[in-house]
């Protein structure tokens, strides 16, 4: 009988399923059994391990496969990354996170090319050698790959560094949009604690509220002059009224255009 490792931060690199999911494929398994092998690599046990874990409690029969491409950890947690982007049930946010895992490892490989790299590799055909090894490590196409916008994966960025646990866990729950916590997550941190202990009404009222923060000043409006006439009085009132409106415009063509831009990148992404 083959011996399976399993490894307990290898399995919890990718979001644990909620309840739901995990009693809907405990259903699945006991109906119709484990159709789709654990993969190992070595004894390791690299994908499969809900499956794994039922198919002990039930006594379900299981298949493996042995995947023999890799040749560090690193490869394993590239191989994990994509196959789960794969998946059509993993939500935007994990898609993002997932995205800059993977854009952290593939950075780190190429700043170690480099620093192994002879100090006189200076020959055309060397140099090309590099570039082609060197990975698309741009924003964009990282969120490409990931389905998702490179504006969506720049907030989540965000999130991660700046973003409190609970406001995190509100973003993985559905709670709060993940462009509104990118908002919320710019606050201290008791104001994001309190936020997200408001529910989803506090949540959206506080992201407002951040948006509304760094928008510019309106300038003081010009009164009129002191000798002014009624109707000289009722024009200028009439220009103001205008300068206001073109304000607006002006606020919404802004919002039309990153709205344009954000659904024509998550067009590219799909």
């Amino acid at each position: 009988m083959t011996t399976i490792t399993v490894n307990e931060e290898l399995k919890a690199y990718i979001d644990p399923l909620t309840s739901d999911e995990y009693a809907a494929l405990e259903r699945s398994l006991l109906a119709e059994g484990c159709r789709d092998a654990l993969v190992l690599w070595g004894d390791l046990l690299i994908d499969g391990h809900n499956r794994y874990g039922i198919c002990q409690k039930h006594g379900i029969a299981f298949n493996t496969r042995q995947n023999e491409t890799f040749k560090s950890m690193d490869d394993v947690h590239l191989w994990m990354i994509d196959n789960h982007l794969g998946r059509r049930s993993v939500s935007d946010f994990q898609r993002g996170v997932l995205a800059l895992r993977k854009k952290e490892i593939l950075s780190a490989r190429v700043a170690q090319v480099k620093e192994t790299a002879p100090a006189d590799t200076d020959s055309a055909a060397e140099t090309g050698a590099a570039s082609a090894a060197e990975p698309p490590l741009k924003r964009d196409v990282i969120a490409k790959e990931a389905r998702i916008s490179s504006v969506t994966l720049g907030q989540i960025e965000k999130i991660q560094k700046t973003a409190t646990p609970e406001l995190v866990h509100a973003v993985k729950t559905g709670v709060v949009s993940i462009n509104a916590a990118a908002a919320i997550s710019s606050l201290p941190e008791e104001k994001q604690k309190e936020a997200v202990a408001g529910g989803k009404k506090e949540l959206r009222q506080a992201a407002r509220q951040v948006r509304e923060a760094k928008m510019p000043p309106k300038p003081e409006p010009v009164p009129p002059p002191a000798d002014a006439t009624p109707d000289q009085i009722t024009i200028h009132k009439l220009n103001l009224k205008i300068a206001e409106l073109n304000e607006e415009r002006d606020q919404l063509k802004k919002k039309v255009q990153h709205l344009t831009i954000a659904l024509a990148e998550a067009r590219g992404a799909q």
